[in-house]
């Protein structure tokens, strides 16, 4: 087959998918409901299906194993008043003290544990499909914030969470 600028526009349906259009949002114990404006940066999720290799006469027979999930990890533009900083802080801080070793977040994951969202816009402002959902997230990691004299930039930090498993429209179960 010749190549055919047309077709390939013609097979990019919406003209392909843009980066720049989503938006994520966190329900978590001590969150501002700011955080979908103050997510600057995140991903689609990626899961790993692993494999089990079985030996038979000589050969080794590949088959399906069980499925990992890798960590998530937001940017986050902060404000002055540091509001969502400080909520990812305590957050953390109730699933285990800095001083006394303690959790304070419930008796176990589901008094700490929450659900992320990722939703990705078309061209139309319309959400395309359903969003990603996250279950069980909580906060494994708190960038620092760098601080510079000769900086010209609005502050960031990254979160990184853990979690159990994610959902996409029904292609999960």
């Amino acid at each position: 087959m010749a190549f055919n600028v047309n077709e390939f526009k013609g097979a990019l349906s919406g003209g392909g998918a843009r980066p720049s259009l989503f938006e994520a949002s966190i329900s978590g114990p001590t969150f501002a409901e700011d955080i979908r404006f103050h997510c600057r940066a995140t991903s689609i999720p990626q899961s790993t299906l692993g494999t089990v290799i079985v030996p038979y006469f000589g050969r080794q027979v590949k088959l399906a194993g069980n499925r990992t999930f890798d960590d998530w990890t937001v940017t986050i533009i902060n404000d002055e008043d540091f509001a969502i900083r400080n909520a990812f802080e305590s957050w953390s801080d109730q699933i285990n003290s800095h001083t006394q070793n303690t959790q304070t977040a419930g008796p176990d994951k589901a008094g700490y544990g929450c659900t992320g969202l990722v939703f990705q816009y078309g061209k139309d402002g319309g959400t395309i499909g359903s969003p990603w959902v996250f279950n069980g997230i909580y906060p494994v990691a708190i960038s620092p914030i760098d601080l510079s004299w000769d900086a010209e930039a609005v502050e960031e930090f990254t979160v990184t969470f853990a979690y159990d498993w994610w959902e996409h429209g029904g292609s999960t179960s």
